[in-house]
């Protein structure tokens, strides 16, 4: 394990002097995903030189979650900071040290902002949380707040349903029902854990880790953000109209069986599938087909045997509208 007294962690806050929320903003969970961290700097740049003044609530910046990965410049440090985020009494490594840090921080909060990147190209999008539901995988009761904001974010692009799709996955995975609950702790991130705590949470791709213009969306969706929950005296951002965005829901997992299963063609995330389209072919050569049309999620080339392979998303008409 690496040692923490190598590292320090850092985060700020600024207080209004009026009520309101308390507002979490974080860059760098994956050490190579930095757009966060300079749009983050700048805002607090602009605090701290007054041309942006914190008014009501609170907003604590982190503008490296994981130093670790951040100072070798690689997603992770020891492990996916982002999977199994729990505080630990036996910490196993480095993301477990940080998670004893950062899981009491957000418990202090009540909305998170978790800024990232991704490797292809693409446009920005946002990932959301369930609907509201009594349920035992994610309980919620923030829907429609958390889709109002996600839709004042800056981005036309919008998914959800991933931790639902996960577990449905590990289940059909699972032997046992200790193992069930074991692996469903392994989907649970920076967004999924603020919702166990009774607040809400986006997590916001801003671009590709090297597109320039990957920063100035992340400080955008900053400024919006305080806007929007009534931090700065600014108006409330305009939403983004419903024809014109793109909502998907994740459906579907499908597991790699085998280390030589192998796509039918180099698949980047939301790519369009059609109906019967072919996506890849299983070692013993049977044909892998998409069971419906839509668009294809984080595929993995170079997937373990029976991990995730890919997801499969369709269009999700009632986003933003599902509960007025």
């Amino acid at each position: 394990m690496t040692s923490a007294r190598t590292f320090q962690f850092k985060s700020i806050n600024y207080t209004g002097l009026q009520p309101g929320p308390r507002v979490i903003i974080m860059g760098a969970t994956h050490g190579n995903e930095v757009c966060g961290t300079k749009a983050i700097r700048r805002v607090m740049d602009e605090i701290d030189n007054g041309a942006l003044h914190i008014a009501a609530g609170s907003v604590t910046f982190v503008p490296i979650v994981n130093p670790l990965a951040y100072q070798q410049v690689t997603r992770n440090g020891d492990r996916n900071l982002n999977r199994d985020l729990f505080p630990k009494a036996n910490p196993q490594d480095f993301e477990d040290q940080i998670a004893n840090w950062l899981c009491p921080l957000l418990g202090q909060h009540d909305v998170l902002l978790d800024i990232h990147s991704f490797a292809a190209t693409g446009e920005p999008f946002v990932m959301v949380g369930p609907l509201d539901n009594d349920g035992t995988l994610q309980p919620f009761r923030h829907a429609e707040k958390e889709r109002a904001w996600a839709r004042r974010l800056g981005v036309r692009r919008f998914v959800d349903g991933w931790l639902a799709t996960y577990g449905d996955g590990v289940q059909r995975r699972s032997r046992s029902a200790d193992e069930l609950e074991t692996v469903l702790r392994y989907g649970v991130g920076t967004t999924e854990y603020m919702r166990s705590t009774g607040g809400y949470a986006l997590t916001l791709e801003a671009g590709q880790h090297d597109d320039p213009q990957a920063p100035d969306v992340a400080y955008r969706a900053i400024l919006n953000t305080l806007a929007h929950l009534g931090l700065i005296a600014a108006p409330d951002p305009v939403p983004v109209d419903f024809d014109e965005m793109e909502a998907l829901s994740m459906v579907v997992v499908h597991d790699k069986l085998h280390a030589d299963d192998a796509f039918a063609r180099p698949w980047k995330s939301f790519d369009p599938v059609a109906e019967g389209e072919l996506i890849g072919t299983r070692a013993d050569g049977t044909p892998v087909t998409a069971e419906f049309g839509g668009r294809i999620l984080f595929p993995a080339a170079s997937a373990a045997a029976n991990t995730e392979w890919y997801y499969l998303t369709r269009p999700n008409a009632t986003f933003g509208r599902e509960q007025g």
